[in-house]
């Protein structure tokens, strides 16, 4: 997708289709068109809760959030309300095809097709994008998963540190 075709297609917003474009490009076009971007990291999420856990994190949700989808929604347009023109969501690497995530994946980009809607209703811009990763690997055998906080770090007796 040429840069002029995105800049057209996020002034519209709404979902945008992530082939050809590169999360730097997504950025500086948002950027570009006064729309608050933010990068939303879903690799390690391997349930809905863990992705609104990622959501919330990006966008710097207050405490309070419910970890529903209807905090979702209300959180997302808050912070829509909250930018001087609205906001440019990207879901990387979201593994929407993996069994534990794709229904709860599906009712989370429908929440943002709502904020979507709520946005043009009240002169404000939500673009969302996602990049689809497909289903986690499997794990291997004797290999504990990855901390979601990513830390592998261990106290002096081989527990973790909190």
């Amino acid at each position: 997708m040429s840069q002029q075709l995105l800049e057209s297609v996020m002034a519209a917003g709404g979902q945008l289709d992530t082939k050809g474009i590169k999360q730097a490009i997504f950025t500086q076009v948002a950027n570009n068109q006064g729309v608050t971007p933010v990068i939303v990291d879903c690799d390690r999420a391997r349930n809905r809760s863990a992705v609104l856990r990622a959501v919330v994190k990006a966008v710097d949700f207050p405490e309070f959030f419910g970890g529903n989808l209807d905090a979702l929604y209300d959180c997302l347009c808050d912070t829509v309300l909250d930018q001087k023109e609205g906001l440019a969501l990207w879901f990387d690497k979201l593994h929407s095809g993996d069994p534990a995530l794709e229904a709860d994946a599906a009712a989370i980009l429908s929440v943002c097709e709502d904020v979507y809607q709520w946005a043009s209703n009240n002169e404000r811009r939500f673009i969302y994008a996602v990049v689809h990763a497909g289903k986690h690997p499997d794990p291997e055998p004797g290999v504990g998963p990855t901390p979601y906080s990513g830390s592998d770090a261990k106290d002096s007796a081989g527990y973790d540190e909190e």
